[in-house]
């Protein structure tokens, strides 16, 4: 199974592209695939995870926030 990692996250905020560069990484050494969603296009985007991002998705389901934990995101992608 290929797992799938969406990054919340805003253009304006230095942590969460340093996110996604991290999870770019990691998703290529694993072979899942990965996108970015801009909480700031959409207003229920933005009110859920508005003053969290970078919030992390696998799978659609919510797996972390602010900062991208490698292992256990390894260990989610292993599965």
């Amino acid at each position: 199974m290929t797992h799938h990692v969406t990054v919340m996250s805003r253009e304006t905020c230095h942590s969460c592209h340093a996110a996604e560069a991290e999870v770019e990484r990691i998703c290529g050494e694993m072979g899942a695939t990965w996108s970015v969603e801009d909480v700031d296009a959409d207003p229920e985007l933005r009110a859920e995870y508005g003053d969290r991002v970078p919030v992390f998705l696998v799978d659609g389901v919510e797996h972390g926030y602010w900062q991208v934990e490698e292992e256990r995101l390894r260990a989610a992608l292993a599965k």
